[in-house]
């Protein structure tokens, strides 16, 4: 077979790059048409709105904040601490603010509000927010130190740090619960949601969590919007502080209700428990043991297990064969 010649061959590609795209024009058109009708979701608009990228740079900034020198490349010491904060902190005010002011111009104009000067409001959250950071790093170091002495397998708290996802998903929640609490919309659930992809932990912003906590490996953790947890409480992966399954018009009527439950001071909750219901109390000092799936309250000082379990063991079956045929 007679090969064509170069040239002819690379006339023929963009010959058929350029028929294929012909139609993108239309594609376009088609889409565009779509974001008019009912049922699709895009935010074809004049006003921004918050973006998720500059969230996740926030939460960059806030951890270098709220570790000085543990996540940037130069060194930090005594001479340009001030300096380096400064800069952080700055910084920090200015892309904050901008995405809290986006966040709260969003809101209003979705629920038709009157105006609530989304400039000024913004503006002064942050500063509110900023001024939190020094309690938001003495209730990191208490959660820190739980972790360590909960972990045997912890050699220091610098490992910690840098490596420990609970303490990562518990930082973020930490930032995120403030910003809920300042009434700041949508951006905490953003960063709860990228805590959740980066670690598999799931903590809603809204839930209440005391001091002292420790989450340990994390997997599959979950704690609901409601969900309500006190000093020096430890859990395992795979827990469910969870709600009961709701039917639509249940689900309407408690949206604002408490439906997930409440684990007092000092529990241990080990892995795969499931504990469900806004009634749900853990009494103070109770170990709820792993695969326990709970919808009732717990006195103090109790401990909950699942009985042991039958297990059955056997002979692999080519073991039984080699036998029969007189092998060892």
């Amino acid at each position: 077979m007679k090969r064509q010649p170069a040239k002819k061959q690379c006339k023929t590609s963009i010959e058929s790059t350029k028929l294929a795209r012909s139609d993108i024009p239309d594609i376009v058109n088609g889409i565009v048409a779509s974001c008019n009708k009912d049922g699709c979701f895009d935010h074809v608009s004049a006003e921004p709105i918050p973006n998720r990228d500059a969230i996740i740079t926030i939460l960059r900034h806030a951890n270098r904040i709220l570790y000085p020198g543990y996540f940037i490349q130069t060194r930090l010491d005594q001479t340009n601490v001030k300096y380096y904060l400064g800069q952080e902190v700055s910084e920090l005010f200015e892309t904050l603010s901008q995405q809290i002011i986006l966040a709260i111009r969003h809101d209003c104009i979705r629920h038709n509000q009157p105006c609530i000067k989304c400039e000024e409001l913004g503006q002064e959250i942050t500063i509110t927010f900023l001024q939190h950071l020094p309690e938001l790093r003495q209730m990191l170091a208490k959660d820190i130190r739980a972790a360590y002495g909960g972990d045997p397998a912890a050699k220091g708290y610098d490992e910690i740090i840098f490596s420990y996802p609970g303490l990562r998903a518990i930082t973020i929640y930490r930032i995120a619960h403030r910003l809920h609490h300042l009434g700041v919309p949508l951006i905490p659930r953003i960063m709860a949601e990228y805590a959740h992809s980066r670690t598999g932990i799931d903590i809603h912003p809204a839930a209440d969590i005391g001091e002292s906590f420790f989450i340990d490996h994390g997997t599959g953790v979950v704690i609901g919007e409601t969900a309500s947890i006190g000093n020096s409480v430890r859990i395992y992966q795979g827990v469910t502080l969870g709600a009961l399954s709701l039917s639509k018009a249940d689900c309407k009527r408690l949206r604002n209700q408490k439906r997930h439950p409440t684990i007092e001071d000092d529990v241990i909750i080990y892995a795969n428990a499931t504990i469900l219901g806004g009634q749900t109390v853990v009494g103070a000092r109770s170990v709820i043991g792993g695969n326990v799936w709970l919808t009732h309250s717990v006195p103090a000082d109790t401990e909950v297990f699942i009985e042991k379990q039958d297990l059955i063991f056997g002979e692999k079956q080519y073991k039984k064969q080699a036998v029969k045929k007189g092998f060892k």
